[in-house]
């Protein structure tokens, strides 16, 4: 990251800070300008914006632990080659901010995605809560436009209502801001109370989903996306507390991971700008369950983009 973006951001505190475990044993890169990298992997350890089960700030180690059982050598199922053949990807660290002042965390993350965007790249986040969201959208916007929105949640995230800081209501201020682009933009796997008459995005909800299953969800998907810039925002409590128990508000009869990592599978043709998980909250986990189904969701957005490069 440029200096001058880091003194922009927050003069008197470092936005960047140490790493054990890289996400998927990539290597840790710290300066952009030098790194041939096209994906740059960030931590935003950030959970302030929660209102329910905190623990989400510890999303980022426990995703990036349970990545270590995937990384393997060569080609991975059911994709046909080696993901390192085709895509050149590394780790550059958690955004750190001062903790206690959420501010410093929408600044420097701002600064941080915004660096990433302009050199080319490609930003792939991990949350932390839902709010983080919406500064990287800001940042996405800047550089490309409003943007196609595809979100995964139970939620959605649309409530006016609350603090400036608040995992509820990211949407509902990007919509406010004109950074997602609504006419292009759904949710999926929604079942919470929301009206549909008059609200901005199409809706497939988790009984949808459910029922119609991952080959149809995408045709909605592509219908719905055109060939608009998308963003892909994944709050893990989309999926069914079976399958994902470690958030903070989980919702019952949600999607199941194989229907999930099919639907981003399937994703491979658009123009795809960026993509965060989130809400992954390690503490109420049971065997990495839900820390190993983000990161796969993650790994699996990394193949798409290997396999948009080579069409």
């Amino acid at each position: 990251m440029s200096q001058s973006s880091a003194n922009a951001a927050n003069a008197d505190y470092p936005i960047y800070g140490s790493l054990g475990v890289t996400f998927l044993e990539f290597p840790l890169v710290q300066d952009l300008a030098t790194s041939d990298a096209e994906v740059i992997v960030s931590g935003v350890p950030f959970d302030m914006a929660t209102s329910g089960r905190a623990g989400a700030r510890m999303g980022p180690s426990g995703v990036r632990a349970a990545s270590i059982n995937l990384a393997w050598e060569g080609e991975r199922w059911p994709w046909d080659f080696a993901l390192d053949d085709h895509l050149n990807v590394a780790d550059i660290g958690n955004v750190r901010f001062k903790h206690g002042e959420p501010q410093t965390l929408v600044d420097n993350l701002e600064a941080h995605i915004l660096d990433i965007v302009k050199a080319g790249k490609n930003p792939l986040t991990i949350g932390g809560d839902h709010f983080i969201t919406l500064p990287i959208l800001r940042s996405v916007a800047k550089e490309h436009g409003p943007v196609a929105l595809i979100h995964f949640d139970a939620h959605t995230d649309t409530y006016s209502g609350g603090s400036q800081y608040d995992h509820g209501t990211f949407l509902h201020h990007a919509v406010e801001e004109g950074i997602v682009d609504t006419q292009h933009s759904l949710q999926i796997g929604i079942r919470t109370n929301f009206t549909r008459e008059g609200y901005p995005f199409e809706v497939l909800d988790g009984a949808w989903v459910g029922d119609n299953g991952p080959q149809e969800t995408l045709k909605k998907i592509k219908q719905r996306v055109g060939d608009k810039k998308v963003y892909v925002t994944f709050d893990i409590d989309c999926l069914d507390p079976a399958y994902a128990p470690g958030t903070g508000t989980p919702v019952a009869a949600g999607l199941t991971t194989d229907c999930a990592l099919k639907i981003i599978r399937g994703l491979q043709g658009l123009n795809l700008v960026g993509m965060d998980v989130v809400e992954v909250s390690p503490a109420y986990d049971h065997a990495e369950i839900t820390s190993l189904a983000a990161a796969t969701l993650a790994l699996e957005y990394l193949y798409v983009l290997a396999a948009n490069k080579q069409k």
